[in-house]
């Protein structure tokens, strides 16, 4: 697919070390090709029903599509119910922006409801989250970790902000480490909750990404040790992914401080403002001098 991302969601059968095959012209995905497919008949399921898929889906696309819009563009949601691949991807064609998911992904056992969201946030953020990108700023994309950054540090709580969830939260099983976390830069309880709400969701995926090697054990206690030289595009491991969900909802900045096209510092955590949590991890980021 011509300047295309093909996020391939999962991989039971690949081995860890394809993880890294993405590209931005659809040669490699987020794994690589795979034979696993999940059926709307299957029944190995989380539940996920099309009126959820089009609903979660819509409410990313309510928010954003007028923003797209504002930069001349159109926010195309390509959605694939009936599509039995665990996929996910995002692409342009002149000025259409498109984002397009697939049922198989959605309905994957280890996909939450607001995991699956994430996923949407994640491809939406390709489009507008901003630098660092590929090819060193070259190209319109994000790269992979600054589309999950993006997806947790803005899209999420621009969704979800106005939902009640301290009641959301209440039905959850919430790990007592993101909890922890939450709290120390939350004192507002409904923002206690959102931030434990992104949290739990980056775990759902981080699990899901886990489990393309046989480990789904991803944990918030348990962070990659791995500093890189130099800044990653492709996807890391299911544990940095998960520490980077995790940091951009622990930062604090508001979801309407605008990344930037050029500069990775704008609208988000960095050290040199103090910022203990929250900064994009090292794992697959490597700062700038400014930062």
């Amino acid at each position: 697919m011509k300047n295309g991302i093909l996020i391939s969601a999962l991989s039971m059968t690949m081995s860890l070390s394809s993880v890294f095959a993405c590209d931005i012209h659809g040669k490699g995905g987020f794994m690589p090709e795979n034979n696993l497919r999940i059926s709307k008949y299957d029944k190995d399921t989380n539940g996920m029903t099309q009126e959820k898929f089009l609903s979660i889906i819509k409410r990313v696309s309510d928010v954003y599509a007028p923003i797209v819009e504002s930069k001349g563009a159109t926010l195309e949601m390509i959605n694939n119910w009936d599509d039995e691949t665990v996929n996910a991807y995002a692409d342009r064609s002149g000025n259409t922006w498109h984002v397009s998911m697939f049922g198989g992904l959605a309905r994957h056992p280890l996909t939450t409801d607001d995991g699956f969201m994430l996923v949407v946030c994640h491809e939406t953020g390709h489009h507008l989250g901003g630098a660092p990108k590929y090819g060193g700023g070259t190209d319109w994309a994000a790269n992979e970790g600054q589309a999950d950054y993006f997806g947790s540090l803005k899209c999420m709580k621009r969704v979800l902000e106005k939902d009640d969830n301290i009641a959301v939260v209440s039905k959850m099983t919430i790990d007592a480490e993101a909890t922890k976390q939450c709290q120390a830069v939350y004192k507002n309880e409904s923002e206690v909750a959102l931030c434990q709400r992104i949290a739990m969701a980056g775990k759902s995926l981080g699990q899901l990404l886990g489990s393309l090697g046989g480990n789904s054990k991803v944990n918030f206690n348990t962070p990659d040790k791995k500093i890189v030289k130099r800044t990653n595009d492709a996807h890391p491991a299911a544990q940095c992914r998960l520490d980077t969900y995790f940091a951009a909802g622990l930062c604090d900045k508001a979801f309407s401080e605008d990344v930037s096209e050029t500069s990775p510092i704008p609208g988000t955590c960095i050290k040199r403002d103090g910022y203990k949590v929250g900064p994009r991890p090292l794992c697959w980021y490597k700062p700038g001098a400014g930062e």
